[in-house]
């Protein structure tokens, strides 16, 4: 017989937890952190979940029904980070879209705190998207110096600030003025922010507004929708863009370098396609799909250009000649 020896923690990390029902995978995330950091849960709805590696540790926010989803095999996204980077991670969970607003959250960062945990690392990057990232931004300030990237994220839903934010009414009653409360304030600690957002999406744009403070940098992925995190997976840009945050090499620049890869992803030429669409922008309609169709084999944008020369042959609309085409 073979000796049940522990398993390494690359064994342990890469291990797929799909299709697992919620129970079942909050009790393996459970064992796979006690065995290789900690594992503590705060109340009925969240939990923290620490893996111990490197010097650096990212801090993640994320829902369970998120992370149940991920691409990369249904577990918490910062594991690939220890896997492939080295690095520590701390994952706070919650079960559905809370924002985090629990005094057993508070009470877990506090005892963080007082314990020195985030004092142990050179860097310390917190990560969320929309109501996570609102938490990233909360509760960043419990280790200043921080880095902080967040996705789309709420400043606040206390009524008396953000009433012109009619999506998420019913957490209206919570309370976001105590403790880790108002989300740019707490950021003030941070060594940087950086706040990416679509700007055509208007409450998100409006919720971005409110984070302007001098450590913080605003990147623009317009016509990509509500629901970035995804987008940057799908486009393998979002482990190098929280790399580049680590290691304060984030620039405009570097944010414009990796998102050239929007050239190539069909959500967002899709995304285009349609807003010119409805605009009735036959001239810029025809130069993305020239471009598109030289590079990739898209149907959709082959017959639609098809339909857009027909009608410039019919005398219908006019379209630039081909030598004007430029990058989608």
């Amino acid at each position: 017989m073979q000796d049940d020896a522990p398993r390494s923690m690359e064994d342990s990390l890469d291990e797929s937890l799909d299709g697992l029902k919620k129970t079942a995978w909050i009790r393996k995330v459970a064992a796979i952190a006690d065995e290789h950091g900690h594992f503590q849960s705060c109340g009925h709805r969240h939990f923290g979940a620490f893996i111990e590696a490197g010097e650096t540790l990212l801090v993640t926010f994320e829902s369970m029904q998120g992370a149940q989803v991920n691409p990369d095999g249904g577990r918490p996204i910062g594991w690939d980070f220890v896997l492939d980077k080295g690095w520590s991670h701390l994952g706070l969970f919650s079960d559905g879209d809370t924002w985090f607003r629990d005094p057993f959250v508070y009470g877990y960062i506090d005892r963080l705190v007082d314990d020195g945990f985030f004092e142990d690392f050179d860097t310390v990057l917190f990560y969320g998207a929309g109501p996570a990232g609102y938490a990233a931004a909360a509760f960043s300030v419990a280790a200043p110096g921080a880095r902080v990237v967040v996705l789309q994220p709420q400043a606040t839903l206390d009524p008396r600030i953000t009433e012109w934010d009619d999506r998420f009414v019913e957490m209206r009653r919570t309370s976001f003025t105590d403790r880790y409360g108002y989300a740019p304030d707490m950021l003030d600690a941070a060594q940087a922010a950086y706040v990416i957002y679509d700007p055509t999406e208007d409450l998100d744009a409006m919720h971005a507004a409110l984070f302007t403070r001098p450590n913080v940098t605003k990147f623009r992925m317009p016509y990509f929708g509500v629901a970035l995190q995804g987008d940057l997976q799908k486009m393998q840009t979002l482990a190098p863009l929280l790399e580049q945050a680590a290691d304060d090499s984030l620039t405009p620049l570097s944010f414009a370098r990796l998102h050239r890869a929007r050239r190539d992803y069909g959500g967002y030429l899709r995304n285009m396609l349609g807003v010119l669409d409805a605009s009735d922008r036959p001239y810029l309609m025809a130069m993305l799909c020239r471009n598109v169709t030289s590079r990739m084999n898209v149907p959709r944008f082959r017959r639609r250009l098809d339909a857009l020369e027909k009608a410039e042959a019919e005398g219908k609309v006019t379209l630039p000649p081909r030598r004007a085409m430029t990058d989608a």
